[in-house]
């Protein structure tokens, strides 16, 4: 820089940082609260499978159909609603129809995941993840009614 440059008046810059403020922080809080929530859903997702797998190998290995729904819901509850509360509420459904040695039990786990707390326009108040898993009976053990 020669002492000529540093002579010459420079053009008025004042408030251009306020004005890239003003745009920029809607922006990076709208990214903010979008990857939260998408954040929010898949840990619901992981959950609700985790849940589903582990109901349906519960359910499995019991000897008849009614402690078969039994089990289900108690194996899944604990990982719905354990570690982190992502799950607003959730519904265990088990079918049972193929109860037999060499059939098959499916159970469906079903989670409302809430985003009511997160404002956001256009985003909803919640949004439900749901997951089937399918384990097999054993087909050379015994099955009571």
């Amino acid at each position: 820089m020669t002492p000529a440059d540093r002579s010459r008046p420079r053009p008025a810059e004042g408030g251009s940082l306020t004005v890239e403020a003003v745009v920029l922080v809607p922006v990076v809080m709208v990214f903010f609260v979008v990857a939260l929530a998408l954040g929010r859903v898949e840990m619901a997702r992981e959950q609700v499978v985790g849940a589903a797998r582990a109901a349906a190998e519960a359910a499995a290995v019991m000897p008849s159909a009614a402690q078969a729904q039994w089990a289900a819901a108690a194996a899944a509850t604990p990982a719905l609603y354990g570690r982190s509360h992502s799950c607003a509420s959730g519904r265990v459904t088990t079918d049972t129809a193929h109860f037999t040695p060499g059939g098959d039990v499916s159970v469906t786990v079903t989670c409302t995941v809430s985003l009511s707390d997160l404002v956001l326009p256009g985003l909803p108040g919640t949004t439900t993840v749901v997951a089937t898993a399918t384990a097999p009976i054993d087909p050379y053990r015994s099955v009571s009614s």
